[in-house]
């Protein structure tokens, strides 16, 4: 689901750093609905620790400037590079993992791993050709991205998911407000822009990333971004099937191997 996102992104009028900010800001009551809901059978209280505290605002830092910075590298390098640099979070989700949690992953993982970023690579590289400085920002948003995941992790061995998305999502939101003022100037949009980014909202914010904060409050973090690959194919098929744009016999094998990498890091 969150592979749709791109079309959202694709079709709208508003500044990159606006339809982050909107995309987080108008999940919030649909968030704030889902966390009522799941806690209608247990009314006990947060008890916030120093660790939760860090970590809520470290998860919301780094989603905000992940949006923030991925999107501002579309327009240093080709989709292709920048999804491709993207991606690369799994790999930062495990180093951090292992230096600063003390996280202990197999090495047939870290194989298996490779071999997803792999097949990955097949099915964006086709695109053109980028720029050094573009291709670090996806990079950089990738380490950011990565530091979203970890931090969603920990906080779902305190929190339920829909908890932990909401607050999540406010210090995005309140992250992104100074940033989008900056580049934006100005934060109005038209009645059909509001539509528009209020789909966006609902279907990426709300419905994909509540449904990968339920999958990551399961799994090991590693293993979710992992999976989490899935992503630029699912990007690439709506692109075929929605916009018209050819899919190469290499862009299908590049699929076939992400999704065989993915089968063997979750078959157990």
């Amino acid at each position: 689901m969150l592979g749709g996102s791109g079309i959202f992104v694709k079709i709208s009028e508003s500044s990159p750093s606006l339809i982050a900010f909107y995309r987080s800001l108008f999940a919030l009551p649909f968030l704030y609905l889902w966390m009522k809901y799941e806690e209608r059978d247990n009314t006990s209280k947060i008890h916030w620790t120093n660790r939760n505290l860090l970590f809520l605002f470290l998860g919301g830092l780094c989603f905000a400037l992940d949006m923030a910075i991925w999107n501002w590298s579309l327009s240093f390098t080709s989709v292709a590079n920048a999804t491709l640099m993207a991606n690369t979070a799994p790999v930062f989700v495990v180093l951090f993992g292992i230096l600063l949690l003390g996280y202990k992953i197999k090495i047939s993982f870290i194989l298996t791993l490779i071999l997803a970023l792999i097949g990955v690579s097949l099915v964006v590289l086709p695109g053109k050709e980028g720029m050094v400085f573009g291709d670090t920002l996806g990079i950089v948003a990738a380490i950011f991205y990565a530091g979203y995941i970890l931090s969603i992790k920990d906080l779902t061995n305190a929190l339920r998911p829909a908890k932990t998305l909401f607050y999540v999502t406010v210090i995005t939101t309140l992250c992104l407000l100074p940033i989008s003022f900056v580049e934006a100037k100005d934060l109005r949009i038209s009645a059909s822009e509001f539509y528009l980014l209020l789909g966006y909202a609902f279907f990426s914010q709300t419905i994909a990333q509540g449904m990968i904060t339920s999958g990551i409050s399961k799994v090991s973090a590693h293993l979710s971004s992992l999976i989490l690959l899935m992503q630029p194919v699912a990007a690439a098929f709506y692109g075929w099937f929605l916009l018209q744009e050819v899919l190469t016999s290499l862009q299908l094998l590049g699929g076939f191997i992400v999704l065989t990498a993915i089968y063997m890091a979750t078959r157990k």
